[in-house]
């Protein structure tokens, strides 16, 4: 078996399940795996890197995408893995598939799947007292996080602007995290701050340009930082992020690491890649290029 595609019924676009297997039926040396709780994905993704499998494939969402990479984090943890990632982005939200250039329609992503163009990139690893974490596109602390909470329960009713909903229902619960931000050793950081945005990848929720600057396999996280003399500004600021224009922006810091430890009072929680995390002091590090992963029509940069 050369090939094992991992498929998430319940991903935005997989609502015929019948309809998605039958696409991807008959395809030589292909087995095709469905998920039927959460944790399947990352099971079934650690049982190929067993058995061998030359590429895993995960045909769902971000939050598909995540449970395979840990999975497949055996193979690459000790250094550059064997095993390829291939990705059917069947999600709401899609976001490293847009870093990735693979669209989400199923037809296009499956011939990109079949062309085989495969780039090495970097992975993140986010550590925290009681366990840990790989992700490949973002991690969000503070404010951003609360608003992935509120984006996903207005995510049905609103869909793409649900992020921006979550960002207005967010306001009245907002509060100040006094912290302290180390960036690969060298440099300390020590503010009140409300959000912090540790980025892979350049997208999230659905689309929003966060990183617009960030290169999958440059061997650097991209630091956001929020503070608090920022948020007075807040409505002004929202906007630029949603268009991406917020690089020059004088309300927030930007700063690029290889290892990052952040310590703050109250402990901030965490979404990474839709995971939310909050055991504090957290520990984000990168994989140089660990990861060959099936890309499609990659950004210019």
């Amino acid at each position: 078996m050369d090939t094992r595609i991992i498929i998430n019924p319940n991903a935005g676009s997989a609502g015929d399940l019948e309809a998605v297997k039958a696409a991807l039926a008959e395809r030589p040396g292909t087995e095709i795996c469905v998920s039927e709780k959460k944790g399947d994905a990352e099971e079934l993704a650690r049982e190929a890197v067993r058995r061998g499998v030359r590429t895993v494939v995960a045909a769902g969402g971000d939050g598909t995408l995540n449970e395979v990479l840990n999975g497949l984090s055996e193979d690459f943890a000790g250094g550059p893995g064997r095993v390829r990632l291939g990705l059917l982005p069947l999600g709401t939200g899609n976001d490293f598939a847009r870093s990735i250039g693979v669209p989400a329609d199923l037809a296009a992503a499956l011939g990109h799947l079949d062309a085989g163009r495969t780039q090495r990139i970097d992975v993140a690893l986010a550590s925290f007292q009681d366990g840990q974490r790989y992700f490949l596109n973002m991690s969000a602390g503070g404010f951003s996080s609360l608003v992935s909470e509120k984006a996903h329960e207005a995510k049905d009713r609103w869909g793409p602007l649900a992020y921006m909903r979550g960002a207005v229902d967010a306001l009245p619960e907002l509060e100040a995290f006094e912290a302290t931000i180390t960036l690969s050793g060298a440099e300390t950081i020590r503010m009140e701050i409300y959000n912090l945005v540790i980025s892979n990848g350049r997208y999230v929720a659905a689309g929003i340009p966060v990183a617009p600057q960030a290169k999958l396999d440059d061997g650097l996280l991209d630091v956001m930082i929020a503070p608090a003399t920022a948020i007075p500004n807040l409505a002004l600021l929202i906007p630029q992020v949603l268009l991406g224009r917020h690089l020059n922006s004088d309300l927030l810091l930007f700063r690029k690491a290889t290892r990052i430890e952040i310590d703050s009072t109250p402990p901030m929680t965490f979404n990474v890649d839709g995971e939310i995390l909050n055991q504090e002091p957290a520990l984000f590090e990168l994989l140089p290029r660990a990861l060959e992963v099936v890309v499609g029509e990659m950004e210019e940069e």
